[in-house]
């Protein structure tokens, strides 16, 4: 399936409003620790790459399998680290709510993208 223009640039502006907020928490508070939960952007899809084949689908699939098993949990594992830094960074003293909140925001509107993106890849009448 081939994705129209319109669906790429859509994700596209998503995943750089994702990027900009996530810095911005940084930028706005003049402290670069939320930028640690961007480091788990980079982890998130790695178990996809590596033992789904690139694709998604083994997500929502049922099958049984010992690595797709590790798969699901590693994707799980760092999702929640992208939600969990910027609670436990804010929790020390190290960040403000502010920023915890703004890395937050941007964690859901990373979230959206994918998932956006994995229903244009279902879908063929997207």
């Amino acid at each position: 399936m081939v994705m129209t223009v319109e669906v790429l640039a859509g994700l596209a502006f998503m995943f750089s409003t994702s990027i900009l907020l996530q810095i911005l928490a940084c930028a706005l508070y003049s402290n670069w620790w939320p930028m640690l939960s961007a480091l788990m952007y980079v982890v998130v899809p790695m178990p996809c790459l590596f033992f789904g084949g690139g694709s998604t689908s083994f997500l929502t699939s049922r099958e049984s399998n010992g690595w797709i098993n590790g798969a699901k949990f590693l994707t799980g594992f760092s999702a929640i680290g992208s939600i969990a830094i910027p609670a436990i960074l804010h929790h020390a003293n190290l960040i403000e709510a502010g920023a915890m909140w703004i890395a937050f925001t941007s964690f859901f509107v990373l979230v959206c993208t994918v998932l956006c993106y994995h229903r244009a890849n279902l879908d063929e009448d997207w």
